[in-house]
């Protein structure tokens, strides 16, 4: 039976925004060695360029440190991922916590999806500094977040839990206005 604490909140999907599925997440943190291994058992390189997300199926290897990787994979994937990583790190230096609790995820898309994103965000989302496959830690308004471009007219945007009512209502403040 899934968990519920892990359910997204019941959020309203619009064309511009979708609820993700639940999903398993961990907060790796690792020297060079820990993360060789820590790539082996996910069966994703975990990025070695600043910002930057590689993904293999439903799974996600997110670089928001020199030494600190998001790690995503479906909610039903969790006890192989959490095995697979542990029995491959061993007595090897790292920290792997389990934050699937505390995030949910939105996709953001469409043509107006960097407008929508910068409503409340203070990067520069344009394709050209922001491209397919980049990925931040960063603010949406006075939330923090976690921004990662997965297609030119797609974002993942992974939210704390108690904050993601709030991103989505102000994402719908600036949706309405595209309709004036």
């Amino acid at each position: 039976m899934s968990d519920p604490n892990r359910r997204p909140p019941r959020i309203d999907a619009r064309d511009w925004l979708e609820p993700l599925p639940a999903a398993t997440r961990f907060s790796f943190r690792g020297s060079p060695e820990a993360a060789a291994a820590a790539s082996r058992a996910l069966g994703v390189e975990l990025s070695q360029v600043a910002c930057r997300a590689n993904a293999v199926g439903e799974r996600a290897a997110l670089w928001l440190g020199p030494d600190e990787q998001l790690l995503i994979g479906a909610e039903s994937d969790a006890g192989a991922m959490r095995e697979g990583l542990v029995a491959a790190l061993g007595d090897t230096p790292h920290s792997l916590v389990d934050i699937s609790h505390r995030q949910v995820a939105f996709a953001v898309k469409g043509a107006h999806a960097e407008w929508l994103l910068q409503s409340g965000c203070p990067l520069d989302l344009d394709i050209g500094q922001f491209p397919v496959g980049m990925c931040t830690r960063t603010v949406f308004l006075k939330s923090e977040i976690v921004l990662w471009r997965t297609a030119p007219d797609t974002f993942r945007l992974e939210v704390w839990r108690s904050f993601a009512d709030y991103v989505a209502s102000l994402l719908a403040e600036a949706a309405i206005e595209l309709s004036a």
